[in-house]
């Protein structure tokens, strides 16, 4: 089996790469430009991935990557996926993370492979946007109603609908992962998630003295991100292509996952710690996202291995053993 992943240096991209290598696949992933910062290290930590130089904004190369790759599955994780720059940069957001889903359609359609590729579309729980919450204590599921509350939930959309179009116009098999926020070790720093875990790491060790974050009460169904890439896979195995939800059925604030943070390494009172910067407050927030697997827990036997503890506590010793080489290196 053959794999091409668009997004590969992202969070996603590195779980799903070793997956799939795993599991026999040739993975091959897209990377843009020869200088990018993160080839070297993806390289040295991935070295049997064949990178592809291409962009999701530039439609003949998707179609030499899809030519040159000849996937049997073609992952599409490319995206700028942080909320808050969405809407710092919308007209980028929409041009990479919304028309590069058509994009990708379409060069497999131009490379004359509909038929044979099945392709996978990140879709995310930002699409609903936190409102017409009409299932209380259950979460969004498939038939819920979209409502985004940012950019990037917008061109997300788009793309989710391009996705189903191509699915129901040409027949092409794509699947459609509507993921909640799912962190982990990999997770980059400027999300909340990881940005909570390395300052803890840091204050605990010396190396700084406080926090700054913005809104803490907005709640999110968080999950470990291998255990969703794991469910990507398993999305792609289905014999017909869909749609299906994947999330922890719980949900919990950004305080609650800062207390936890801060609970294992020692600190019972946060507060002293911890700055609310203005700067860092958004346009329009989504107040709560929790979801409902159930459509993927029967139909795929999907299900999570690490509950909402473990992926705090994973998150922050790793960040702890980061922080002990800096320190050390002092």
């Amino acid at each position: 089996m053959r794999a091409l992943i668009t997004g590969i240096t992202g969070q996603d991209g590195g779980h799903l790469a070793e997956l799939l290598h795993s599991k026999g696949y040739q993975v091959f992933g897209l990377i843009r430009g020869q200088n990018n910062a993160r080839r070297q290290q993806f390289e040295t930590e991935f070295p049997y991935v064949e990178l592809i130089e291409g962009d999701v904004t530039d439609p003949s190369s998707l179609v030499q990557a899809v030519e040159q790759a000849q996937p049997d599955e073609l992952y599409n994780l490319a995206a700028i996926s942080h909320v808050g720059y969405s809407f710092k940069n919308p007209s980028l957001t929409a041009d990479v993370t919304g028309k590069g889903v058509l994009n990708v359609l379409e060069a497999v359609r131009m490379a004359h492979m509909g038929d044979r590729i099945k392709v996978y579309q990140a879709s995310t729980s930002e699409m609903f946007g936190g409102l017409d919450y009409n299932r209380p204590g259950r979460g969004y599921n498939e038939q819920s109603l979209f409502h985004p509350r940012s950019p990037y939930g917008a061109a997300k959309l788009y793309g989710h609908w391009m996705a189903r179009n191509y699915r129901e116009s040409y027949g092409m098999y794509v699947t459609c992962g509507i993921l909640f926020n799912h962190e982990g070790e990999r997770r980059g720093a400027e999300f909340v998630t990881r940005k909570i875990t390395k300052a803890v790491a840091h204050i605990k060790a010396g190396l700084q003295d406080h926090l700054e974050l913005g809104d803490l009460w907005p709640k999110r169904d968080w999950g470990y991100a291998g255990d969703y890439v794991r469910g990507m896979w398993q999305m792609m195995q289905h014999p017909e292509p869909d749609d299906f939800v994947l999330a922890s059925g719980e949900t919990r604030s950004v305080q609650q996952f800062l207390e936890s943070a801060f609970e294992h390494v020692g600190i019972d009172d946060w507060r002293p710690f911890v700055r609310q910067n203005p700067a860092l407050l958004r346009p329009a927030q989504v107040d709560i996202l929790l979801g409902d697997p159930a459509k993927a827990e029967d139909q795929l036997g999907w299900s999570r291995e690490i509950d909402f503890t473990g992926l705090v506590q994973r998150m922050v010793d790793h960040d702890l053993k980061l922080a002990a080489v800096a320190v050390a290196a002092r």
